[in-house]
């Protein structure tokens, strides 16, 4: 599959769960939606996902992506220590100047 760099960084950074690469992908407004809590943020978006990396041990397995001119989606497969490991997500994205502008995250 053929992915953005930008997006192959993210699923790099979440499966070695390096959260202050992760962060960086992100622009310093960034927000990110997930399980009905909102990040805002480079510093938030960090804690966020280093406790969820703690937590869960979450690994990303890209099964599709699209985008146009707006946003883009990524529908990965992601396994971890959580009750229903393997899930299949969509991370609902929107880039804006090479980085991450918004993440929501939906099943």
């Amino acid at each position: 599959m053929n992915l953005p760099k930008l997006i192959t960084n993210l699923i790099e950074a979440q499966n070695n769960h390096d959260g202050a690469s992760y962060a960086l992908l992100f622009s310093d407004t960034a927000v990110v939606f997930d399980e009905g809590q909102t990040q805002t943020g480079r510093t938030a978006i960090q804690k966020w996902i280093e406790k969820s990396n703690e937590e869960y041990q979450t690994v990303l397995k890209p099964i599709g992506y699209k985008e146009d001119e707006n946003s883009s989606v990524l529908t990965a497969e992601i396994s971890g220590t959580f009750p229903g490991s393997p899930a299949i997500l969509n991370f609902n994205l929107v880039l804006h100047d090479g980085l991450i502008q918004s993440l929501k995250i939906t099943g």
